[in-house]
C-alpha cells in the first residue's frame, strides 16, 4: 500500500513539473513570437462561452456599432467578455443614481471593446466603476469633473451625462468611456509584464519616442485633428489618438496612415 501511495505521489510531481515546464515553454515562444510578429499566439479560446441576457444581447446588436460590426463567431467572444467583465468589477451609482442592465452594458462593451485585441482583456489597476448622473465634484482635486481614473482607489468614475453624449456624438473625437479606459490600459500596461500589454506598451514606446520629434509632434499640431489637450502629456496623448481611432477610424487611416498603423499594431487589431 505504501509502494502505491509513493508510486502515485511520484507520478504527481512528475506530471505537475512537466505541466509547469510546458507552461513556462509556451510562454517563452508566445514572447518570441510577439517579438517576431507583433501579437500572441491567439487570443480568444472558450469551450463553454458565457451568455448575456437577451436584453443585454438587444442592446448591443442596435446601439453598439462595435459589435454589430463583428463576425457572429467574435460576438460570442465579445459577449463571453461582457458577460466576464459584469461579474469582476463593482457598479457604485451615485446621487440616487440607479445603475441599471443597459447602463452595466454600456460601460462593459466600451471596455471590452478597446481590449478585444488582447487574450488578457480585463485589468487589476481597478475594482469598481463609479458613475453619477452628471459632473461631479470631487473631494481630492477640489474640481467639477466628466470622468476620471483613480489607480490608489482603483476605482474609474464617470458621468453617465458625458459618458452617453461620448457615443450620441459619435464623430467629434470625444468619449469620456474611451478616453477614460485608455489611461487604465496605459496604467495597467506599465505594471504588467503578460505577452499581452507588453505588446502594447512597446508599440506605445515607439509611438511616444517619435512624439519626442519636435518636427513630427508639431505636425500632429498644426493638423488640428488631435485636440490640443491632446499634447498635455503622454497619459492624454494615448487617450485622445484612441478616441480618434474608434470615432474617425477612416479620416485617421487617411490623414496619418503611419501612426494609424501603430495604434492598430498596439490595440492587435485592424479596425
Amino acid at each position: 500500500m505504501n509502494n502505491d501511495i509513493l508510486l502515485i505521489f511520484t507520478f504527481a510531481l512528475v506530471l505537475l513539473v512537466f505541466v509547469s515546464f510546458l507552461i513556462v515553454v509556451f510562454r517563452f515562444l508566445e514572447y518570441l513570437f510577439g517579438l517576431a510578429f507583433g501579437k500572441p499566439f491567439y487570443l480568444y479560446f472558450y469551450p463553454f462561452p458565457k451568455k448575456i441576457s437577451s436584453d443585454s444581447h438587444h442592446f448591443l446588436d442596435t446601439k453598439f456599432p462595435f459589435y454589430i460590426g463583428l463576425s457572429n463567431k467574435k460576438k460570442v467572444y465579445f459577449e463571453h467578455r461582457i458577460a466576464s467583465f459584469l461579474n469582476k468589477y463593482e457598479f457604485v451609482g451615485r446621487e440616487d443614481l440607479v445603475i441599471t442592465d443597459e447602463i452595466k452594458v454600456y460601460v462593459a462593451a466600451t471596455f471590452i471593446m478597446l481590449s478585444f485585441g488582447m487574450r488578457k482583456y480585463l485589468c487589476d489597476v481597478f475594482d469598481k466603476i463609479i458613475i453619477y448622473p452628471s459632473v461631479y465634484f470631487s473631494k481630492i482635486t477640489k474640481q467639477y469633473h466628466k470622468g476620471e481614473f483613480n489607480p490608489n482607489t482603483k476605482a474609474v468614475v464617470f458621468s453617465w451625462e458625458d459618458f452617453r453624449m461620448g457615443f450620441d456624438v459619435s464623430s467629434d473625437n470625444l468619449n469620456l468611456g474611451i478616453h477614460e479606459f485608455a489611461h487604465v490600459l496605459h496604467y495597467q500596461g506599465l505594471k504588467e509584464s503578460s505577452n499581452a500589454l507588453v505588446l502594447f506598451s512597446r508599440m506605445y514606446t515607439v509611438i511616444n519616442e517619435e512624439m519626442s520629434d519636435a518636427v513630427y509632434r508639431e505636425k500632429l499640431i498644426q493638423s488640428n485633428y488631435f485636440r490640443i489637450y491632446a499634447f498635455t502629456n503622454q497619459f492624454e496623448f494615448l487617450a485622445v489618438i484612441l478616441e480618434c481611432y474608434f470615432e474617425t477610424p477612416l479620416e485617421f487611416k487617411n490623414r496619418f496612415p503611419d501612426l494609424y498603423g501603430k495604434v492598430s499594431l498596439m490595440l492587435n487589431m485592424n479596425h
